[in-house]
């Protein structure tokens, strides 16, 4: 693995060296250019990530530019660019928002602290190592100042934190992080981090964490970590893709794979010499392509700890049939009890409140068939079968309206029972004691009325109950969808596919582009010998959509609409072999 990031990186190096700017007269002279953009940024996916490559092409004795002077000048730009882009508070702004950020400068600070390491016994760089180091010594006040938006910023910034205390030995660096770290860490005893993100912030924690535990010697904080990798050894698709179905973060049903695992899997497995540990760093090595954000740059790791080069812990194997629920036990509905009693009545600036936070999970894997039932977001099932890809199934409803999110889920012979409960109701005047001054105005804003002291009148229940079973052979899938509601309400069943996949049913009409009603019948999903088929579609009523609810116009949607009260399945099979991993 030590060879091929060689290689890679050796890749990297040189499209940084492409992309940085030589014309001395430009404000961004040294930055290198983001290609989505054609601007230089300070920011920890920009400039700084490229120093990281070009420092550790440097520093690798396997790379062409070991020791190149030419490198080494371009790096000392650089880190001249980097200075001049920090902030007089020490940060920096990141392109897409956040500016003066403090969580965004420790991305920083925590990848090119790695980077003055490998620099600092080195004459010749000496010019360039100081530069970094001044601008991390610049950070230190917003460091210890400075807040955050989301729970993972929280480790991050302990993490630069650890950096900048084993750089300085400054006393109060390490008491702002025992600040942080007296929060608790949101991490459930499956394994599970507050933005259920398995394809971005679970690895940022991570490798935050272990940093951490490393620079403050509180091993103690590598728990969490071990229970995520566990966990995401059950968050493997047949093809290397990670479950990204139900994630909290940008990256929900983004395709991505294990490669940011790589560096925490194995230090995580060099530490305990764990096998498990060790298959999935190898299954993230051979994913890696892109050089990763700082701090956790696969190569500088290598650098840092060239323990990990040795190879002497032996790769277990990866589960590929099983039948898990993540988080069956955690006791979420005592935490949500808890919400009011902390005071900030519902409310969170800049961020969210992400009480989804320990939602139950289950995954389902036989071969080259992997399935994931959800709750607390839009989608409550997906089905992956070789190269045939059901990625949705979701459940709208014009009483809120909207995505109806599944908020329970129960264990029942062969499968599951999901189950919602929506509440809506009406509100009356507001007590003539409660009103505000401006009530006797000529102008009587909305806005000034105290609408939380309005009494509730005339509300309503929406519930909704899902089962979902598996057949015994494991190669299909039963889903019978029941709502009591007496009144007539809107419900639409979407099943999202892949837009180059094949469709074929007899029961299909066109709803608009890449949506269509599935009114009767069976229809067909084939990608190559690969399929799944689909049987119960219906159309009790005509409307193409439901208020709030949108479907991604890069797949192709089948609307199965019903109408309330209903009592509806719909089978699933697929083929018998699932061959393709595309």
């Amino acid at each position: 693995m030590y060879e091929k990031l060689a290689v890679l990186n050796d890749e990297w190096a040189a499209r940084g060296m492409e992309g940085q700017v030589l014309d001395a007269e430009s404000r961004f002279y040294g930055g290198i250019v983001d290609p989505a953009n054609g601007i230089a940024w300070p920011s920890h996916g920009g400039t700084p990530l490229t120093m990281g490559v070009w420092t550790a092409a440097l520093a690798c004795e396997r790379s062409r530019y070991y020791r190149d002077p030419e490198l080494l000048r371009r790096l000392a730009l650089s880190a001249r660019f980097l200075l001049r882009s920090q902030h007089a508070d020490g940060t920096i702004s990141p392109p897409w928002t956040n500016l003066h950020s403090p969580p965004d400068t420790a991305f920083v600070v925590g990848g090119l602290a790695q980077a003055y390491e490998l620099l600092a016994d080195w004459e010749p760089a000496d010019e360039a190592a100081a530069d970094i180091r001044t601008f991390l010594e610049r950070t230190i006040p917003a460091l210890l100042t400075g807040g955050c938006h989301t729970p993972n910023h929280r480790w991050v910034l302990t993490a630069a934190l650890g950096f900048m205390y084993k750089l300085t030995g400054r006393e109060e660096l390490k008491a702002r992080a025992d600040r942080w770290l007296a929060e608790g860490l949101d991490c459930t005893e499956d394994g599970e981090w507050t933005e259920r993100s398995n394809g971005i912030y679970n690895a940022v924690s991570d490798i935050v964490l272990y940093y951490a535990a490393e620079l403050f010697d509180r091993p103690e904080l590598l728990e969490p970590v071990r229970r995520n990798l566990r966990m995401m050894a059950y968050m493997i698709h047949p093809n290397g893709d990670v479950v990204t179905d139900y994630s909290g973060r940008q990256d929900f049903g983004a395709a991505s794979d294990l490669s940011s695992y790589y560096l925490v899997a194995k230090l995580m497995a060099n530490r305990d010499d764990d096998p498990l540990f060790e298959a999935i760093a190898e299954l993230a090595g051979e994913a890696l392509k892109h050089p990763g954000g700082l701090p956790n740059q696969p190569m500088l790791g290598l650098l840092r700890y060239p323990e990990l080069r040795s190879g002497t812990v032996r790769a277990g194997r990866l589960p590929e049939r099983y039948r898990v629920v993540v988080n069956g036990a955690f006791p979420r509905e005592r935490y949500l009890d808890g919400m009011e009693a902390a005071g900030h009545g519902g409310r969170i600036y800049h961020s969210k409140l992400h009480p989804e936070f320990g939602a139950p999970v289950a995954r389902h894997r036989n071969g080259a068939t992997s399935a994931t039932v959800m709750t607390e977001t839009n989608v409550f099932f997906a089905l992956r079968h070789g190269a045939a890809r059901l990625l949705a199934v979701q459940l709208a409803s014009s009483f809120e309206p909207g995505f109806v999110k599944m908020r329970r889920l129960e264990s029942i012979p062969s499968g599951y029972r999901l189950t919602a409960a929506e509440r809506k109701g009406y509100y009356g005047p507001v007590a003539e004691t409660d009103l505000p001054a401006s009530a006797r105005e000529p102008a009587s804003p909305w806005y000034l009325l105290p609408h939380q002291k309005r009494e509730l009148t005339h509300e309503q229940r929406h519930e909704v109950e899902l089962e979902l079973t598996e057949d015994e052979d494991g190669r299909g899938w039963s889903l019978r969808v029941r709502c009591a509601l007496p009144e007539p309400l809107l419900t639409q069943l979407s099943f999202v596919f892949e837009p180059e996949s094949e469709l074929v049913g007899d029961g299909l009409s066109p709803a608009g582009e890449g949506v269509a009603y599935w009114e009767r019948g069976a229809v067909r999903l084939a990608a190559g010998d690969d399929w799944v088929e689909l049987d119960g579609g219906a159309r009790h009523h005509t409307a193409r959509t439901i208020n709030n609810v949108s479907y991604p116009p890069h797949c192709r949607t089948l609307l199965v609409n019903l109408l309330t009260p209903y009592d509806h399945t719909i089978r699933i099979r697929t083929s018998p072999t699932g061959g393709g991993q595309a």
